[in-house]
């Protein structure tokens, strides 16, 4: 694996920097999330075209800008390196040629969280963290059960009570301690946060350390990288805790210091249901914070996040790319499934529903012209959703 050259943790708000070879949670002086900073020239020497072109195809490809420094604590069951294809029949049949789907289900675990706790386990394994404990409504939840147990660490696994089977199986099988909370992600946050406070686990909730957000940023590297090095006029990803478009958004500024791709960017899109929509609220309203949505329900069990830590992140990226916030139903989402699935192949999550019921909705809008290309995330597998066909 090529040297990282990670240098310090920077507060995401108040700018404080802190010992990256140290654990850390939130910035200690503000309570906001921290990121990973980098010697970008350095990276830019190795981290070339050219020297990608000879590379495994999984996120440690990119190596200069992930933060793990020692190899031999490289914790991988082969995530990254999903495909992106031109979805020609379902691009035509909305009006929409250049339409094209990121598949995240081929990710170990099923979904795209498996990008952010392989680097989030393998860091916290890394700097010595003994036992380590998340919040999920599923997904997040089952790659930190495998990743830890690749690991041989103790993992403590809070979900709602509600949370689909598949999910709670898949942590079982994988040797986590699953507890099932009533309520919502936020409830099983504060469970964490008990637990870290009475026996020191090491809380890897989304943007509560920061590593995380480092592994969901090789999306954005892949998709350039897979794009020619140039980006798509409009990506629409759903949004629960909003990982993944800060970690692109981060990406991309990344890159672009590195020389790998010039100044213009996507239009970014974040896609939530009606039944919980907190940060299209925020957006609408021109607000910097989202606060907690109040009776949050959604069939997208990745999208039913009340509260996000992120939040301000995630509005920043949406009203820097010129983007947008957007909320659809649950019977859209639904028909989405149907649709992707009949015209792709592609058998998506609700959450990867939710995108293009979104672009279909901002292409009849016209916010979304015919003739620009956009990226669909499909985030995760629809296997692990059956029960909402019984």
């Amino acid at each position: 694996m090529p040297e990282s050259t990670l240098t310090h943790l920077e507060c995401s708000a108040c700018g404080e920097r802190y010992d990256a070879d140290e654990l850390h949670n939130l910035c200690p002086r503000c309570g906001k999330p921290l990121l990973a900073r980098y010697d970008l020239q350095q990276a830019a020497r190795t981290l070339t075209p050219e020297t990608l072109a000879e590379r495994p195809l999984d996120i440690w490809r990119y190596g200069e800008v992930m933060p793990v420094r020692d190899p031999a604590a490289i914790l991988t069951l082969g995530e990254g390196g999903t495909p992106i294809f031109h979805a020609d029949w379902l691009g035509e049949s909305i009006g929409c040629p250049d339409t094209f789907i990121k598949d995240e289900s081929l990710n170990p675990t099923g979904s795209f969280k498996a990008r952010g706790l392989a680097v989030a386990v393998s860091r916290a394994y890394e700097l010595n963290a003994q036992e380590l404990a998340i919040p999920s409504a599923g997904n997040a939840a089952g790659a930190l059960s495998a990743y830890a147990a690749l690991a041989g660490l103790p993992a403590h696994v809070f979900m709602p009570g509600d949370v689909p089977l598949a999910f709670r199986v898949e942590c079982q099988a994988l040797g986590a301690n699953v507890t099932l909370v009533p309520g919502f992600i936020t409830d099983c946050g504060a469970k964490v946060k008990e637990g870290v406070e009475a026996y020191g686990w090491f809380d890897v909730s989304t943007l509560k350390e920061p590593y995380r957000i480092e592994g969901k940023k090789t999306m954005g590297y892949e998709l350039a990288e897979q794009f020619g090095w140039e980006l798509p006029d409009v990506i629409i990803y759903p949004t629960g805790g909003g990982a993944g478009l800060i970690g692109m958004w981060k990406a991309f500024d990344e890159m672009e210091q590195i020389g790998l791709i010039g100044p213009e960017r996507p239009r970014m899109v974040s896609v939530q249901s009606s039944g919980c929509a907190p940060i299209v609220r925020a957006f609408e309203q021109g607000w910097e914070r989202a606060p907690l949505w109040e009776d949050a329900a959604t069939i997208a069990a990745g999208l039913r996040v009340p509260a996000a830590i992120g939040d301000f992140l995630i509005l920043r990226a949406l009203r820097e790319s010129g983007g947008m916030a957007i909320a659809v139903a649950d019977e859209d989402i639904m028909a989405s499934i149907s649709l992707m699935g009949s015209q792709t192949g592609v058998f998506p999550a609700p959450e990867g529903a939710a995108t293009l019921a979104a672009q279909i909705q901002l292409l009849e809008e016209g916010w979304i012209q015919p003739d620009e290309s956009v990226v669909l995330f499909n985030t995760g597998s629809g296997l692990k959703y059956i029960h909402l066909w019984g």
